[in-house]
């Protein structure tokens, strides 16, 4: 039986996904009951070591263990970098564990959109995003062409979310990508961007929190009235 007030985990590798990841749940899904884990040395682990080993997928399966056994009923990822440790998470436990832009990736796939645009402020979320969105075209859209544009943008990364969007603006119109009919940020850390961004380019901008949580208060809480999102 499903919960009045369902007990979602995160898993956090950086602070401030924390923050981000908790105004979404509080916007597309208030029902649910939170339940925050930060292990802020996953990301640095990782670059330290060139990718993920051995150790750092069990230490992250151990986190994802830990919360299921305190009662969670479903889990975000939110750090993109861990994400092929949830495949392994799926096979272990019946709850479902959700990676940081999968629900993103698969709304915009099964949305009406023919051209996509993937913006970011760091050069690695550019190519990982495109991976992760390719991956899912045969199973999400299979009869339907889907064209894929990206844009890189660093000054976003160190500008207030107004100036932020005005950066990735800029960096789509550049990139070839003002025709897009949607816009997917490909990091969390670019979602108080989103609404400007939206406002400049007159489409769509999808972002990963929120599309989670929306994905999941499906799963979770199916009878309950849609929240319009913000």
């Amino acid at each position: 039986m499903i919960e009045p007030q369902p007990l979602v985990a995160m898993i956090h590798a950086v602070p401030a996904a924390h923050r981000i990841a908790e105004e979404a749940f509080a916007r597309e899904f208030p029902q649910a009951t939170v339940w925050n884990v930060l292990d802020d040395r996953l990301l640095d682990d990782a670059r330290g070591a060139g990718g993920l080993t051995g150790a750092l997928r069990r230490r992250m399966l151990r986190l994802i263990g830990h919360v299921v056994d305190g009662g969670a009923q479903a889990l975000l990822l939110t750090c993109s970098s861990y994400g092929e440790v949830v495949d392994t998470a799926r096979t272990l436990w019946n709850v479902p564990v959700l990676k940081s832009d999968e629900a993103m990736f698969k709304a915009a796939l099964a949305g009406p959109y023919g051209r996509i645009a993937v913006v970011a402020s760091t050069p690695p979320a550019v190519p990982a995003a495109v991976a992760q969105l390719e991956a899912l075209v045969p199973a999400v859209r299979p009869d339907r062409p889907v064209g894929i544009v990206t844009a890189l943008s660093e000054e976003a990364a160190r500008a207030r979310p107004e100036e932020a969007a005005r950066h990735l603006a800029d960096a789509l119109r550049a990139a070839g990508g003002a025709d897009a009919d949607a816009v997917l940020l490909a990091q969390y850390s670019l979602t108080p961007a989103r609404d400007a961004l939206a406002d400049l380019l007159g489409v769509p901008v999808l972002d990963g929190a929120g599309a989670a949580a929306r994905e999941l208060r499906g799963l979770l809480a199916p009878a309950e009235a849609p929240v319009v999102a913000s």
